[in-house]
């Protein structure tokens, strides 16, 4: 079922220390607008630079999952991520001073009750949605996970947890995704580690805010200095991180998924597999979203017309912040009449204005921007990857990294097949139409 995008209606703060870094950290989340997304802002960084919450900014994934943008990175945000994902909060910028959030109690427990004294807005604008239709499948050695078709709406878990070794057995848990019974049954599972494993993590870099008040640590299966909050605590908080990792793809999700000694690597590449099931069934035309634009909406923000309009379909806006379009190469195309006629490859340049035209829609829905154009200022760090030619399908990929009053800068990606074929960064300066 389809909802409005949400944020929170106060702003809040959290204080604590990473439970890998060690370093105390000073969080400020505040609402955003609609089609924002969850973009973290390093306040003590230059430039105060943004890591969005995205797929394509994930790194890593060994005992927590983080986010990366330059130079930037924010890491163990699954905790807070669960909390979102459950209340259904789409909007956020979070202020934070260092690279790793804080570990709380070592659950989600915490950040759960500053989302709810902050307060949940509904806002304007449709959330994304995707139903699983077809199994994807993550097989690792010893395990596995797997999104299937839901057997009822909303998300499903089923985790399998065996830990013999460390005298803990079995345990399994099935759990819906519910935002009643969420705060008793799963926010409150915390992080664990056997005993024998501490020193090598601390050895490896992680753990150094680990403490036997934040982190379970057992021995012969038995918790040191803690008592379990759950007989089944470690399967709980497994859920808890597997709801986390899902929230980064940032629609809401309806399918079954079924897990076995999964992490967050498993998780990660799940959810990869998911965004590209997502992604090719909006090339194909056969997922679509309200915010997509065709033809002659395009035709009403742009100047361009054939044979040099390279943008067919606008699949998807973000607000102000990201779009996707569609570029459908045919052996039509009057380039290819003398770009190399005998084995036809797109040119280059006309990628690279493909994607500037996309950029230009992007920066023209601006309502101060009516009656202007986007023309292009300069294009830096272009990679050309693969040969486009007649019959693939462009995905183009624009995401805004500044915008002012005269001058827009954007990333650009183009795909065919999930794959990239080309990138660059696009700088425009905005002037009135004559």
């Amino acid at each position: 079922m389809k909802r409005n995008q949400r944020t929170i209606k106060d702003s809040a703060e959290l204080y604590g220390v990473g439970l890998h870094s060690g370093k105390e950290a000073h969080v400020t989340i505040k609402p955003a607008p609609p089609d924002t997304g969850v973009i973290f802002v390093r306040t003590d960084l230059e430039d105060q630079p943004q890591v969005p919450a995205h797929v394509d900014y994930l790194v890593g994934g060994d005992r927590r999952t983080s986010l990366r943008s330059g130079p930037a990175e924010i890491q163990t945000v699954e905790h807070l991520f669960a909390v979102l994902h459950t209340l259904k909060v789409d909007n956020l910028f979070i202020e934070i001073d260092t690279d790793e959030l804080p570990g709380m109690d070592g659950s989600a427990k915490h950040f759960l009750e500053v989302i709810q004294g902050a307060g949940i807005s509904e806002q304007k604008g449709a959330r994304k949605t995707f139903e699983i239709t077809d199994p994807i499948i993550v097989d690792g050695s010893g395990c596995s996970v797997a999104a299937l078709p839901p057997v009822d709406p909303g998300l499903c878990f089923n985790y399998t947890l065996d830990f013999k070794d460390g005298g803990i057995g079995s345990q399994y848990l099935e759990y819906t995704l519910d935002e009643e019974s969420f705060p008793a049954d799963i926010a409150p599972a915390r992080t664990f580690c056997f005993e024998h494993e501490a020193e090598l993590l601390l050895a490896a870099g992680y753990g150094k805010g680990a403490s036997y008040d934040n982190t379970l640590v057992i021995r012969d299966g038995y918790v040191l200095e803690n008592e379990l909050r759950f007989s089944d605590e470690l399967v709980r908080h497994k859920i808890l991180d597997m709801i986390g990792d899902l929230f980064l793809v940032n629609a809401d999700l309806s399918g079954h998924i079924v897990a076995v000694k999964s992490g967050h690597e498993d998780n990660i590449k799940l959810v990869k597999k998911i965004v590209d099931a997502i992604q090719l069934k909006e090339v194909k035309g056969t997922l679509g979203h309200d915010t997509g634009m065709d033809i002659q909406e395009v035709f009403s923000l742009l100047p361009h017309r054939y044979p040099f309009l390279l943008i067919d379909r606008v699949v998807e806006l973000e607000g102000y912040r990201r779009a996707v379009g569609i570029k459908n190469v045919s052996f039509n195309e009057p380039f290819f009449q003398g770009h190399f006629p005998g084995q036809p490859i797109m040119p280059g340049v006309l990628i690279l204005e493909a994607m500037a035209q996309l950029a230009g829609v992007l920066l023209l829905r601006r309502l101060e921007n009516t009656g202007k154009l986007a023309v292009l200022w300069s294009i830096d760090k272009v990679k050309l990857r693969k040969s486009v030619i007649p019959g693939d399908q462009l995905r183009i990929e624009i995401e805004a990294t500044k915008v002012r009053d005269q001058m827009g800068r954007v990333q650009a990606k183009a795909k065919v097949n999930q794959k990239i074929v080309a990138e660059a960064i696009l700088t425009f300066t905005l002037v009135d139409a004559i």
